[in-house]
């Protein structure tokens, strides 16, 4: 059975960080591409990045500069570190690997 279990969301002051985690299981990691995408209220699901095991990850013009990808093969798992958060960042974000196949999704909000 394909799992991916997403965690690391909160609240969090505009400007700050968080490092999102994603933990998979139930097929071969590492020949996947995982990416990272975020469905804010009332919007449709935006994708933001992408790491591949054997190319540089890729951003959306959205979080280019303040967001950043990596994953550790060796822990099937797949991060993503959020700094400089703005309001405009709220919204559940989920990991999703090559099949689209996604978590449970976790909370973001940014607010003061």
């Amino acid at each position: 059975e394909v799992r991916l279990v997403e965690s690391g969301g909160g609240l969090v002051q505009p400007g700050g960080s968080l490092r999102l985690s994603c933990e998979a299981s139930g097929f071969t990691f590492k020949w996947s591409t995982m990416s990272w995408v975020r469905q804010a209220p009332g919007k449709e699901v935006e994708w933001l990045s992408s790491i591949d095991y054997n190319r540089p990850p890729i951003y959306a013009d959205s979080v280019k500069g303040r967001f950043t990808i990596s994953r550790d093969n060796a822990k099937n798992s797949a991060y993503l570190q959020m700094d400089s958060l703005q309001p405009e960042d709220t919204g559940i974000y989920y990991c999703q690997n090559s099949a689209g196949t996604r978590g449970q999704g976790t909370q973001v909000t940014v607010s003061s």
